[in-house]
C-alpha cells in the first residue's frame, strides 16, 4: 500500500472519531514513514526535522494574532460589532430575521475576504470579531456550520482566483513551480484558468447558506472568557482613524517585503506609536495575542513534520506515476485523477500553497505529453493544489473558524467546520476544475 494514502486515511479517520488534531497528524506521519519503509527512528528524526519548515508561518501567525489584539484597542471590532446589533435590533417578524441572518452572513463572507486580499491578517480577525456576535447568531439561531462555510469561503476562494494580497503569493508559487518544471505561463492567465473552479465554490457556498444550513439551529447562550479584558477597549474617530492607519501601514510593508511578518510588526508599531495603547498594554497584547493563535502554530508546525515525513518516503512520487499508468492517453481519466490525487496530499499537509511544488513537478510533464494546452495545465495544477485546503483538519482555513465559532464551546471542528467545507467546496471544485481542465 501507498504510504501517502495510509497516513492521510489514519490522519482523517482519527480526526473524525475525535482524536485531537495534533495526535491525529503525528500518529498518521508515525505509520505513513513505517508503511514507507523508513523505519520508527528515521520516521521520528525526519518528523522532527521537518517541524522548522512552518515554523515562519506559525511565526507569522502569532504576530497577525498580536495585531490583530492591538486593533481590537483601537475599538475597531467593537464598532463592527455594534453595526451588527443595529442589523439585528428590532427584527420581530420572521422576514426581519431572514434579512438579518443574510445581511450578517454577506458582512461575514466580505471581512473574510478582505482579510486575504485588502487587509492581509489572514484569520486573525476571527478569534477577535467572532465570538462578541456568537450571542447575536444565537439570538437569530444561525447555524453555525453555514458561518464556518461563509468564512472558509473567504479564506479560499480569493486566494484561488485573485492575484492581490495572499492570491499574489498563491499565483507567484504556481507561476515559479510549473515554470521549472517546463511550462512558462503569464500571470494573466491564472485569473481566467481559476475562473470556473472559483465559480463552483460560489455554488457550493449558496448550497450551504439556503439548502443545506438554511433551517434555524439552537444553541445555549454561554458565557465566553475574555483574557483580555483588563485591557478596555472604545472606539473613536481618532482611534478608528489609527486603526485604518495601522491597516495601511500593514498590507504596504506586506506588499513591499513579502513578508507577513514585517508587515504584522509594523502594525503593531503604528498603533504603539499612535498610543492606541501603552507600553504597559504591550505586553498583555504580544502574550494574549500570540497566545490566541498558538493552537494554530502548532497543528501548522504538526503538519510541515508529516509532509516531511511524505516527501521523505519517496510514495508521493510513486503515487501519480501509478495513478499515470491507468490514463493511456485518456484526458477525461487523467484529469480527474490527479485532481483526486491533489486532494489527497492537500488534505494531509493542510497548506494548498505547499502542495503546488509537490505535484507541479509530476503533472506538469504529463499534462503536456497528455496534450492539454497551457491554460487548461494551469486550472489542473491551481484546481488540485487549492482541492482539500477547505476540508482539511490541519488547515488555517478551517482551524480559523472554528477558533472563532467554538469560543463557547458549541462547534466541533471536524463534523462541524471540516466536514461542511468539505462537502460544499471540495465537490465543486473537482467538478468546476475537471470541466475547466476538459474545455480550455
Amino acid at each position: 500500500m501507498n504510504a501517502v494514502v495510509i497516513a492521510v486515511l489514519i490522519m482523517l479517520v482519527l480526526s473524525l472519531l475525535r482524536v485531537q488534531v495534533v495526535l491525529a497528524l503525528a500518529i498518521g506521519a508515525l505509520a505513513g514513514g513505517l508503511v514507507g519503509g523508513l523505519g520508527l527512528n528515521e520516521t521520528i528524526t525526519v518528523f522532527t526535522e521537518g517541524l522548522g519548515n512552518n515554523a515562519t508561518i506559525a511565526l507569522s501567525y502569532a504576530l497577525l494574532g498580536a495585531f490583530a489584539l492591538g486593533l481590537s484597542k483601537t475599538g475597531l471590532p467593537e464598532l463592527l460589532v455594534s453595526g451588527a446589533l443595529k442589523v439585528t435590533k428590532k427584527q420581530g417578524d420572521t422576514r426581519k430575521k431572514a434579512l438579518s441572518k443574510a445581511l450578517l452572513l454577506f458582512i461575514i463572507v466580505t471581512i473574510s475576504i478582505f482579510s486575504q486580499n485588502l487587509i492581509p491578517i489572514h484569520i486573525a480577525f476571527i478569534p477577535i470579531l467572532v465570538p462578541p456576535l456568537l450571542l447575536i447568531f444565537n439570538e437569530l439561531k444561525m447555524d453555525r456550520r453555514a458561518l464556518a462555510s461563509s468564512i472558509t469561503f473567504g479564506l479560499t476562494a480569493p486566494y484561488i482566483l485573485l492575484p492581490v494580497g495572499f492570491g499574489l503569493i498563491f499565483h507567484q508559487i504556481l507561476q515559479k513551480e510549473m515554470e521549472k518544471s517546463g511550462l512558462s505561463v503569464d500571470m494573466t492567465m491564472i485569473p481566467k484558468a481559476m475562473a470556473l473552479p472559483v465559480a463552483g465554490m460560489v455554488i457550493g457556498l449558496l448550497i450551504a447558506l439556503f439548502v443545506t444550513y438554511r433551517k434555524p439551529r439552537t444553541y445555549e447562550d454561554r458565557d465566553i472568557a475574555n483574557e483580555s479584558e483588563s485591557i478596555p477597549s472604545h472606539y473613536t474617530k481618532r482611534s478608528i482613524g489609527f486603526a485604518v492607519l495601522a491597516i495601511i501601514g500593514t498590507v504596504a510593508v506586506q506588499i513591499m517585503t513579502e513578508s507577513m511578518i514585517l508587515g504584522a510588526l509594523s502594525g503593531i508599531v503604528i498603533l504603539f506609536l499612535t498610543g492606541s495603547f501603552s507600553l504597559k498594554e504591550s505586553d498583555v497584547i504580544f502574550t494574549d495575542g500570540m497566545k490566541m493563535m498558538a493552537f494554530i502554530g502548532f497543528v501548522m508546525i504538526t503538519a510541515a513534520g508529516f509532509a516531511e515525513v511524505m516527501r521523505k518516503t519517496g510514495d508521493i512520487e510513486t503515487l501519480v506515476n501509478q495513478t499515470a499508468v491507468l490514463f493511456d492517453g485518456n484526458q477525461v481519466l487523467a484529469a480527474l485523477t490527479m485532481l483526486l490525487v491533489g486532494l489527497l496530499v492537500t488534505m494531509g499537509i493542510g497548506s494548498s500553497f505547499a502542495t503546488i511544488p509537490i505535484i507541479a513537478t509530476i503533472f506538469v510533464p504529463l499534462a503536456q505529453e497528455l496534450g492539454f494546452s497551457p491554460l487548461a495545465i494551469v486550472a489542473l495544477v491551481g484546481t488540485a493544489a487549492a482541492l482539500g485546503d477547505a476540508g482539511s483538519p490541519a488547515s488555517d482555513s478551517t482551524l480559523g473558524p472554528t477558533a472563532g465559532l467554538n469560543a463557547d464551546g458549541q462547534h466541533n471542528h471536524i463534523w462541524d467546520t471540516c466536514v461542511p467545507t468539505f462537502l460544499h467546496y471540495n465537490i465543486p471544485l473537482v467538478l468546476f476544475g475537471w470541466i475547466a481542465i476538459l474545455i480550455l
